[in-house]
């Protein structure tokens, strides 16, 4: 089994920060690309941020500049620095892995179950 867990999400006035946090765990044995996405109400799931395995990054126009993704590979986890937070920011985000598992050394992509992330004064 493999999970991904995701926390830090939050209520944040326009203009401040939050950084989220995504563990993936279980018999994982090689994670290709972690990365971000967010689904607004009445909106489809857009990626926003996403590190691969050469450690290249691409973001969301609409993100570029405030948000920073990064990785701690010994911890499998993956972050994102949100700064400079707007309430368009305002959505559900979730952590995604395109990973190897370690159980017959299967390819599989794996989603978080969100957290929630408002951006209002």
């Amino acid at each position: 089994q493999v999970q991904l867990v995701e926390s830090g999400g939050g209520l944040v006035q326009p203009g401040g920060s939050l950084r989220l946090s995504c563990v993936a765990s279980g018999r994982i044995f090689r994670i290709n690309a972690m990365g971000w996405y967010r689904q607004a109400p009445g909106k489809q799931r857009e990626p926003v941020a996403v590190l691969n395995s050469g450690g290249n990054t691409n973001y969301a126009d609409s993100v570029k500049g405030r948000f920073t993704i990064s990785r701690d590979y010994d911890k499998n986890t993956v972050y994102l620095q949100m700064n400079s937070l707007k309430p368009e920011d305002t959505a559900v985000y979730y952590c995604n892995a395109d990973l190897v598992r370690s159980l017959g050394f299967t390819a599989g992509e794996f989603w978080g179950q969100g957290t929630q992330v408002t951006v209002s004064s």
